[in-house]
């Protein structure tokens, strides 16, 4: 089902000529229609302009870059950043650098596109994937995996506990981990999961991500040492693409009050949520995560009898047993939540009964 809008979806959507809850997307703190936010950002769009479609190593330089590197390194806990004008550009930079006869990539099950090309495949398993990682190394050293992964793969195989990739001899690895999912919500003040990757000690370790989704700026980052940052800054990839606005970068910076407040108040809505569930076991979910995976389509089907869309479609991996989604969004009101659950379980109810 796919359904065309003419502006960014909030909480709520209108189709078939009624309102409709919606629970889905990826604006988990609800960023791109908060008022204050857009006060905010109009503000340094006005100081700022459009856009800047230079190299970031061109003659004329704007501060504001350097400046949020510096301030994203110090909340995110890495040595040093870089941030381009994408998340996906952010991973095919990686995967481009490290795409060399010094290394060879390994890739876990089910990392995102953006950390891929045309000819890597997945592994299956982390079984499978520690197997071959050990069978290299016995045969390889002066050559160095690097091991790719999506911090959140939605199903708790990676993110909280990463029980897979503590199996693989980190020590002798590079990783490489996608947190455009986790960057605003996941670790102590949403500053992802740079640190606790780094406290598995692996050999190297860089972390990069969207800042579109939680966010809610166009842009993308790298979090990595900085011998390692120097090297990507030095590499004709990074000069050749122009950077995010500086109006965005300039809004991530004077939001972080506000990123806060939001993300501490779809704590509460998460909390909420499971409180009220009745039958919790028939979702696939992550702690103090706003995402819970489904494989139902009568229960798809009964919420947007009840005006509620969620998020339902097949992704072009083919790993589609979990197709549909529920999220929660800083951007909803606590009687969209109860909404929810009353019909969530009345659709199990009702189940139960028959």
């Amino acid at each position: 089902m796919i359904i065309s809008l003419d502006s960014f979806p909030g909480r709520k959507i209108k189709y078939h000529s009624k309102k409709h809850l919606y629970f889905g997307g990826t604006s988990y703190l609800g960023m791109q229609t908060d008022s204050t936010f857009h006060k905010k950002y109009i503000a340094n769009f006005k100081k700022y302009g459009t856009n800047y479609g230079a190299s970031r190593i061109a003659n004329i330089q704007i501060t504001i870059y350097e400046q949020i590197e510096k301030y994203l390194a110090n909340w995110t806990g890495s040595e040093k950043t870089i941030i381009t004008s994408s998340g996906y550009l952010a991973g095919q930079l990686l995967i481009t650098h490290f795409n060399a006869k010094d290394y060879r990539l390994f890739h876990a099950p089910g990392t995102h596109s953006a950390l891929m090309q045309d000819k890597n495949t997945l592994y299956q398993s982390y079984e499978e994937l520690k197997n071959s990682l050990n069978d290299f190394l016995e045969m390889n050293t002066k050559v160095t995996p690097v091991v790719f992964l999506d911090s959140i793969d939605f199903i708790g195989k990676n993110y909280p506990d990463f029980k897979g990739l503590r199996q693989l001899p980190l020590q002798e690895c590079i990783v490489v981990a996608d947190d455009s999912h986790g960057i605003g919500i996941l670790g102590t003040e949403g500053e992802g999961v740079y640190r606790l990757l780094l406290s598995l000690q692996p050999k190297e370790l860089l972390v990069c991500c969207s800042l579109s989704k939680s966010l809610g700026l166009d842009g993308g980052l790298i979090m990595a040492s900085e011998t390692r940052v120097d090297r990507l800054k030095a590499t004709e990839f990074y000069a050749g693409a122009s950077p995010p606005s500086p109006a965005s970068m300039a809004t991530l910076a004077d939001c972080k009050n506000l990123y806060i407040k939001k993300r501490e108040y779809l704590l509460e809505l998460i909390r909420m949520f499971i409180d009220g569930l009745k039958y919790p076991q028939k979702f696939v979910y992550l702690k103090r995560f706003p995402v819970f995976s489904f494989s139902d389509d009568k229960l798809t089907a009964y919420l947007l009898k009840h005006h509620i869309l969620i998020t339902d479609f097949d992704y072009p991996s083919g790993d589609n047993l979990l197709k549909s989604r529920i999220v929660i969004s800083a951007a909803h009101k606590k009687k969209d939540i109860q909404k929810l659950t009353t019909c969530i379980n009345a659709y199990f109810q009702d189940k139960k009964i028959h």
